[in-house]
């Protein structure tokens, strides 16, 4: 069968094309309510979510995020946005077109805390002085690949790939190959 690689910028992007027919297999975050839409094969690997706060910031762990008068900077339609959009109750999300623009806006506008993956922003702490990641992480992301519903047959040969490449050591070699830290192989 032909392949064609598609490559978006954000994950919200990656529905927004399921919706229009724009593609055939996914490799994306799973999330609950995408699951609706997607059928997920088992997670390949898992990557945590994280903040990044000034040094200077009052916030001293992820349980103090969810504050009146605390905005939040993320990533429009990334898993972490729709996790957070679920879970907090008093801060306030701001949502930038992509990953990468995150940390960027967080310091222009002046907001209180960065969310994100966690390996991103320890980049962008690096890049930027006088940021801190909070300690451990406010979410866990499975990453699998997903075929649109009603597509039974596929879903399943994903769901044997999968498992397949994981435990063959595939997908351990391939992120040890690209330097791939912070993210482990679902055991």
């Amino acid at each position: 069968v032909p392949v064609e690689l598609v490559a978006y910028d954000a994950a919200g992007r990656v529905v927004d094309a399921l919706r229009a027919g724009a593609w055939d297999v996914a490799f994306l975050a799973i999330d609950p309510m995408r699951a609706l839409e997607i059928a997920y094969s088992p997670p390949y690997v898992e990557i945590e979510g994280a903040y990044v706060v000034r040094d200077a910031s009052a916030i001293r762990d992820n349980a103090a995020v969810d504050a009146p008068g605390v905005r939040v900077v993320v990533a429009q339609g990334a898993a972490y946005d729709l996790h957070l959009s679920r879970e907090l109750k008093h801060a306030t999300l701001v949502r930038v077109p992509s990953s990468g623009a995150v940390v960027d806006a967080f310091l222009a506008g002046g907001y209180e805390v960065a969310a994100g993956v966690k390996q991103q922003l320890e980049a962008d702490a690096r890049r930027h002085p006088g940021l801190r990641l909070l300690p451990g992480h406010f979410m866990v992301i499975r990453q699998a690949m997903g075929t649109p519903r009603g597509r039974e047959a596929g879903a399943r040969a994903l769901a044997r790939f999968v498992e397949e490449m994981k435990a063959s050591g595939f997908v351990a070699r391939a992120l040890g190959r690209h330097g791939v830290e912070g993210a482990s192989v679902v055991r």
